[in-house]
């Protein structure tokens, strides 16, 4: 189960170009699912992707010998991307029959594949899209619990659901690179709790300066290179 972590002088997440743009890139899909009638919640949707994303880096498939083994090797060798696109009907029910895990909250539905190549997506995944991914929460979440895994979104930052999605995922695969094996059986067995809040502005100064993992975005889509979007704050690591 155990993986590599990081270092952080050629973090997968650093603006800057590095060694890791030069390997050949691979991205890790997501497919949310959702229904016209019954579309998931914004924050249900973001904590269970980035379950999901625990989930794969824990699967046995995807250490040692596993057959996503490889693939997982070689995405992490390189920048970590992720992509979240979105399904409903037929759509979802052709994602669910590639191999992949489905991860469930409360109300979203998330799966997450094997990395694939940045130009080598399954047809059934392709075709999905990856705009329009808009969803809000009914009600404010609750405040997380003080003992809660709790990965801070920048307040200051205006992002679709979709990349928020992917966000919320890099910042728990940051979490997991900083634990020692003791700490990521733990968080495993108790089935990845985590919460996915936004602070207010005096927070998340603080949050940035606290020396916990953070999330710097490529740049790649909706916001600018070096933006920092999450604070991974796993009680491990306070």
């Amino acid at each position: 189960m155990s993986q590599d972590p990081t270092p952080v002088t050629d973090s997968p997440f650093r603006a800057e170009p590095g060694d890791r743009d030069l390997a050949p890139q691979f991205v890790l899909p997501l497919v949310v699912r959702i229904e016209r009638a019954a579309p998931p919640a914004r924050t249900d949707a973001l904590e269970t992707a980035a379950r999901a994303v625990l989930v794969m880096l824990a699967d046995a498939r995807s250490a040692g010998d596993g057959e996503w083994a490889q693939a997982m090797r070689d995405w992490q060798d390189a920048r970590i991307r992720k992509v979240v696109r979105r399904a409903r009907g037929a759509e979802w029910r052709r994602a669910e029959a590639l191999p992949g895990i489905t991860v469930t909250g409360k109300t979203a539905e998330v799966r997450v594949f094997p990395p694939v190549p940045l130009d080598g997506w399954p047809k059934d995944l392709a075709r999905l899209q990856v705009s329009g991914t808009e969803l809000d929460d009914p009600e404010p979440p609750v405040a997380a619990g003080p003992a809660a895994p709790v990965l801070w979104m920048n307040p200051g930052l205006g992002m679709s659901a979709g990349k928020a999605m992917a966000q919320a995922g890099h910042g728990a695969q940051l979490a997991w690179w900083e634990l020692d094996d003791e700490e990521r059986t733990a968080w495993r067995d108790a089935g990845f709790p985590l919460a996915v809040r936004t602070p207010d502005p005096a927070h998340w100064a603080r949050l940035t300066t606290s020396g916990l993992p953070t999330v710097r975005d490529a740049g790649f889509t909706e916001i600018a290179p070096g933006s920092c979007t999450v604070v991974a704050d796993h009680p491990a690591l306070r």
